[in-house]
């Protein structure tokens, strides 16, 4: 019953996103699969050159763009990364799957430090989707991709061994054995990482002035402020760097041309109010994509990361899954966009809190269902970030001006509506102007709706929602079977939705199992059997050919 909840049919309606000119760069050789190149960055805004920004020394993107396609409506689904990260690597809503809570199954260290008692009442436990639920690049290995992974997952559920051919810090597509076999290769870069803000974090070089620091107003302009600012410029000039390297290894084997390369941010900045916050500046992304052909164009298209997961199965010529809770916009599937995207922020590490919310591109309401809690989660983690010092005085001081407002630890609003063409920084809450109530009555109703559609399991404490969605009915992890062998069917699972993975005992590969699979003349094979969100069967040894 909650899988037919995962899709939201209304998403399907909107604009046409790009001219066909670009859809026919995607489509220039059918014979031949694209490879697909993946540069996600950690805790980063739009603040690039090609986004407009002069204090951004970002050559390398800023080049990409001028020969991709710049997206100025992206946004990341939550404004945290491991939430974030499952709805982009299984293409559902977190809010679905039992995923909206950061940090499921690994409590925060700085946390329990402060208060060893701080997970007490909270469950651990891995996100569970419906039997039917893959990580997409399964289905790309499934059609004869090789797909790594360096490094990160990070996604409230472990996911089996049938997902990447590789997934370390050496991943690379340079090491698939054959070197016309099509792939799909992910580099997570840190550089950005709010950490990387700490005092004890290793400084990347120096090539920001705080001084040409433009102080956003719900900030105090102080020197701490501007050198935390100026050092998040800083990473991502170093961060710049890293991606013209592995774009200068792409032309080097001379793959640009063969190649669809994404970039994109996981969520907002990693700053106070920016990362778990649900405003733009928490939730509003850069993404650049090339085709081959490098044609450039500003695409005003709203994208959200549910649509990720479809787009690159279309790109590879996979007709999207209809559990996807996205649509595709770019490829051979590629459908019309959407009016609106809609955003979640639950737990942070320890700190509990419920915000909802939704943005047309230009208006965006948020519901706070926990309208008691501060705006600025008090996180642990977060307070490592210098310029928390400043606004811990400010806090205390009572002292801030109009803009400030939402820095302060007062209860927040039930609703908030800003104009974030008219007040980009959305300081200016438009909730209570009679000329707006129609319009933000309009977005609260979209945004239920979703909420309704989707299943949201948010809404339930968590240890219930464990208990009676998850895991029912005892709320214990369940196991998956173990992989049976029999002459008449091949290798299965009594467990629905069970991935199951082969390798031939010593190898260091495992291979997605199909009914269409022939095994191996060898002595011996292990295998495994993985649902997501349940424990793995136990690795058997056997011999196919008994």
């Amino acid at each position: 019953m909650r899988w037919a909840l995962l899709l939201w049919p209304g998403l399907a309606l909107g604009i046409v996103s790009i001219a066909s000119a670009q859809g026919d760069a995607v489509e220039a050789d059918s014979a031949r699969p694209l490879n697909i190149l993946w540069i996600s960055v950690e805790d980063m805004s739009p603040w690039l050159g090609c986004y407009g920004d002069p204090l951004a020394q970002t050559p390398n993107l800023d080049a990409l763009a001028a020969e991709g396609l710049r997206y100025t409506q992206a946004h990341a689904t939550s404004p945290v990364c491991s939430c974030a990260r499952s709805t982009l690597i299984t293409g559902c809503w977190a809010t679905a799957i039992g995923s909206m809570h950061h940090r499921a199954g690994k409590p925060s260290s700085a946390a329990v430090k402060r208060n060893p008692a701080a997970y007490a009442a909270i469950p651990s436990y891995e996100a569970t989707p419906p039997p039917e639920v893959r990580c997409f690049p399964e289905i790309l290995r499934m059609a004869g991709y090789y797909c790594t992974n360096a490094a990160k997952r990070d996604y409230q559920f472990r996911e089996p061994v049938t997902v990447w051919d590789q997934s370390n810090g050496k991943a690379h597509w340079r090491n698939r054995p054959n070197p016309s076999q099509p792939f799909f290769s992910v580099f997570n870069l840190a550089t950005t990482h709010e950490s990387r803000t700490f005092p004890k974090a290793k400084r990347n070089p120096k090539v920001t002035d705080p001084a040409h620091i433009r102080v956003p107003p719900y900030y105090p302009d102080t020197p701490l402020v501007r050198q935390d600012l100026a050092r998040t410029y800083d990473n991502i000039a170093a961060m710049d760097q890293q991606v013209g390297e592995i774009l200068g290894q792409l032309k080097q084997d001379g793959l640009l041309e063969e190649t669809v390369v994404f970039f994109f941010a996981d969520h907002g900045v990693g700053l106070p109010r920016g990362k778990r916050s649900s405003y733009a500046s928490g939730t509003h992304v850069p993404l650049i994509v090339r085709l081959p052909g490098g044609k450039s164009a500003t695409v005003e298209r709203l994208v959200s990361f549910i649509d990720f997961a479809p787009t690159i199965l279309s790109l590879a010529g996979i007709q999207p899954k209809d559990w996807m809770g996205g649509r595709a916009f770019l490829g051979r599937h590629e459908v019309k966009g959407r009016p609106h995207v809609t955003f979640h922020a639950d737990r942070m590490d320890s700190e509990t809190d419920r915000t909802r919310a939704i943005t047309d591109g230009r208006w965006r309401l948020l519901l706070n269902l926990m309208p008691d809690k501060p705006h600025l989660y008090p996180v642990a983690y977060a307070n490592s970030i210098p310029m928390m010092e400043d606004i811990k005085k400010l806090q205390a001081s009572g002292q801030a001006n109009a803009a400030q407002w939402q820095m302060l630890l007062t209860p927040k609003p039930p609703r908030e509506l800003y104009d974030t063409q008219a007040d980009p920084h959305e300081v200016h809450n438009l909730i209570d102007d009679p000329q707006h109530t129609e319009r933000a009555a309009a977005l609260e109703k979209t945004l239920r709706v979703w909420m309704q559609a989707t299943g949201d399991l948010g809404l339930l404490p968590e240890g219930e929602m464990v208990r009676t969605e998850l895991w029912p009915p005892s709320g214990k992890q369940p196991t998956t079977e173990p992989v049976t062998l029999t002459p008449a069917h091949g290798l299965a699972c009594a467990t629905p939705g069970a991935s199951i993975g082969w390798r031939v005992t010593g190898a260091k590969v495992w291979w997605v199992y199909e009914p269409s699979t022939v095994l191996p003349e060898v002595p011996e094979i292990e295998v495994v059997a993985h649902r997501i969100g349940f424990k793995p069967s136990k690795r058997r040894r056997m011999t196919p050919w008994d």
